[in-house]
Order: C-alpha cells, then sequence, then structure tokens
C-alpha cells in the first residue's frame, strides 16, 4: 500500500477530536439528570427540558465541526451550562469541566495553526530521503 501524496490534513483528526469531545459532553449532560433528581429530590420539568435541549444541541453539533467558527460554537455551549449554576451546582460543575476542556483545544488550535503557518508540522516536512 502506497501512502497518500501530498501532505496531510491535521485539522481533519482535530475536527474528529472536537465531534468526539461533543459527544461525550452529551452523554455526561444527560447523566446529569438521575443526579439532579437524587441531590435534589426532585427534577423540575424546566430543568429536565433544559438539560435535554443542551445534549440535542450537542449531539448535532460534531456535523458542524468542518466550520472554522465551530470551535466558538462550542465554547458558546459551554456558557449555557455554566449558567446551570443558577440551576443546580452539579449542571454548573459540567460546565465548569467542559469549559476547562474547550479552553485547551482552542488553545491546541491556536498551536496547530501557529505551526502550519510557519511549516512546522510533520506533514509540511519533506519525506526523509530514502537510503539504499
Amino acid at each position: 500500500m502506497s501512502r497518500r501524496e501530498g501532505p496531510s490534513d491535521p485539522w481533519k483528526s482535530f475536527r474528529g477530536v472536537m465531534a468526539g469531545i461533543l459527544l461525550l459532553e452529551a452523554v455526561v449532560v444527560l447523566l446529569a439528570l438521575p443526579v439532579v433528581l437524587v441531590v435534589s429530590d426532585t427534577l423540575p420539568e424546566a430543568t429536565a427540558t433544559c438539560l435535554i435541549a443542551v445534549a440535542a444541541v450537542l449531539v448535532v453539533l460534531p456535523a458542524f465541526q468542518r466550520h472554522s467558527w465551530a470551535i466558538w460554537v462550542n465554547l458558546a455551549v459551554q456558557l449555557v451550562l455554566l449558567a446551570g449554576f443558577f440551576v443546580d451546582p452539579a449542571i454548573g460543575f459540567i460546565g465548569v469541566l467542559f469549559t476547562a476542556v474547550w479552553l485547551l483545544i482552542a488553545y491546541l488550535r491556536a498551536e496547530v495553526l501557529r505551526r502550519q503557518k510557519r511549516g512546522l508540522l510533520p506533514g509540511q516536512r519533506p519525506p526523509p530521503e530514502a537510503v539504499d
């Protein structure tokens, strides 16, 4: 098998990581439903509806990760979860946790972009000379 010619696309795997994190976050948000129920002894309908709506948005967002604005939308969703502190501390904790993850992802994106502009990515280097 031969390798694909041309430079590799570092953004393809990056988009896959972002999509995977969004799906993982959707699962965690849905797992907050029983936590809120146990801790509060009640699950208000508005809280359940908001959590399910946020989880639905998180499930849909991976389809849009190919756009340059997607990471900023991902960070905006974290603001909704951070506002969850007003509803239940468990929801706010999820917001804090995933906000930290998305800020790290934004930093890594900036670093990959910086290295790509300088031509320092492994896929941008010429292949080593074959030794016979």
